[in-house]
């Protein structure tokens, strides 16, 4: 064999090696796992989809972001232990942060925020980043965008009207402080239970009635067992796609900058995504049966502001005041 055909035969063989690997490489040197208690229609599932599609194109497929819906792995707060412990890397979460960082809890005061702009305010402000930065500190847990939610609703089997309507109404709430607080002091028997729970305990009656925003109310299909959507309209509030500081820290300079980048880019998808879901919701609950009932919430609010500010840490105490305030 002559120099000039070995030469060739080597150039050939290296191609076919850089080929080979540069198909490999499409392979992700990081995986991971981000789980949520929405199903495939919410808007938080697609969000999140769109999330993972962008950390892979911002990455070119160094980091792939598999997303797993309806607490496939684990439910919230168990995933949020995880995300602390390093067993878990991602999801979407709230309120329920107070039972590490206080501050979260600010996420959910009912009767706080009146219009989507109060929320938007309120979490890219100075508030937000306090929040923001609490968490980091003690939940250790990375906020990396926020998806605004529609205002949440009591659903029931009967209609309520007004405050008095609740008294020793059994209802399921998520496991926050301050839904409890502000549940029992309108007089309903709220009761925590995670969200993967709450059809069946409708459906048996455990629980006569649930609060949720519209979108939830839709893609668990509570259409199914419960009656009325009673327009309360008690908490406006928003959820942080969530990353756990140890994953988190395991990802390059640049990886990390690709997954913010992605994170915003989610956060502007799923706001479009929220405001065309919110004006077509109602239509689409009435067709399944569902009757909507105007709500008086006056009792509820000046019951909600006595019951958050009393039983309200003392670090918390003025910044709620200054909310109810505006």
């Amino acid at each position: 064999m002559s120099r000039r055909d070995w030469t060739m035969r080597r150039t050939v063989a290296l191609a076919s090696v850089v080929f080979i690997c540069a198909g490999a490489a499409c392979a992700a040197d990081v995986t991971l796992k981000l789980g949520h208690v929405a199903n495939e229609d919410n808007s938080w599932h697609k969000a999140a989809l769109k999330f993972a599609q962008e950390v892979k194109t911002l990455t070119r497929g160094q980091v792939e972001v598999k997303v797993f819906a309806n607490e496939a792995l684990g439910k919230e707060m168990d995933l949020i232990n995880g995300m602390q412990l390093g067993s878990a890397d991602m999801t979407l979460t709230g309120e329920s942060l107070q039972n590490w960082a206080p501050k979260a809890a600010l996420l959910a005061i009912p009767y706080a925020f009146k219009s989507l702009a109060e929320v938007d305010k309120a979490v890219t402000g100075p508030l937000g980043q306090e929040i923001k930065q609490e968490v980091i500190e003690r939940a250790k847990v990375i906020p990396l965008a926020y998806f605004a939610r529609g205002p949440r609703n009591l659903t029931s089997r009967t209609p309520i009207r007004s405050v008095d309507d609740v008294k020793g109404l059994k209802m399921r709430v998520p496991n926050v402080p301050v839904f409890m607080q502000f549940w029992r002091s309108v007089g309903a028997q709220p009761t925590p239970m995670a969200f993967g729970e709450v059809f069946t305990a409708l459906q048996t009656g455990v629980v006569e009635a649930q609060e949720n925003p519209l979108a939830l109310v839709k893609s668990a299909r509570f259409f199914e067992v419960q009656k009325y959507v009673n327009r309360t309209e008690h908490v406006r509030s928003w959820i942080y796609l969530a990353m756990g500081e140890k994953s988190f820290n395991q990802l390059t300079a640049d990886q990390k900058t690709a997954v913010q980048e992605a994170a915003q880019r989610a956060q502007a998808y799923e706001r479009s995504l929220m405001l065309a879901d919110e004006q077509k919701l109602e239509a689409e609950l009435k067709a399944k049966g569902m009757v909507f009932v105007e709500t008086d919430p006056s009792g509820f609010a000046k019951k909600a502001r006595e019951a958050v500010l009393a039983a309200a840490k003392a670090e918390l105490k003025p910044v709620i005041a200054k909310l109810y305030a505006n």
